[in-house]
């Protein structure tokens, strides 16, 4: 098992923390009546059966609401199975493919062999939570402008 905060260093930055909600509009009330404000936008990203809705809560952080789209998605058997709650910690790296590479050589287990198209059109992949003391960490590189 590894120290979760082995991973970071000055060009990782916490991009957002993910909570799963079994109902979108009743989760974003619930974050707006504690002081977070929400984008118009929900996005949702079919590959991985989920509604996303994000709210900064500082300069660099985001909170990301995850709603189970479908019925056999990832998110939806995570309700099943543990309930609504936090769901994973986010890092911006600036190179996702070369950040796995890294930590697969240290021994970290990843959830995908290759890094995968996630919302927000970003590069990602997952640190599986056996190799960071039960916390899935989830790894972003933003898109490449064009």
């Amino acid at each position: 098992m590894h120290n979760a905060l082995e991973l970071l260093n000055e060009d990782c930055l916490l991009d957002h923390v993910a909570v799963v909600v079994k109902d979108l509009k009743a989760g974003k009330k619930l974050w707006e009546e504690i002081g977070l404000t929400f984008s118009e936008e929900e996005e949702v990203v079919e590959a991985q059966g989920v509604t996303t809705a994000f709210a900064p809560m500082d300069k660099n952080a985001n909170l990301e609401l995850l709603c189970p789209y479908g019925e056999d998605g990832p998110i939806h058997k995570f309700i099943e199975k543990k309930g609504e709650g936090i769901h994973h910690l986010c890092f911006k790296v600036p190179d996702v493919k070369a950040k796995c590479n890294e930590l697969k050589e240290k021994g970290f287990k990843l959830i995908n062999e290759e890094p995968v198209i996630g919302a927000g059109g970003c590069l990602v992949n997952f640190i599986h939570p056996k190799s960071t003391g039960g916390v899935l960490v989830e790894l972003s590189q933003q898109p490449k402008e064009d």
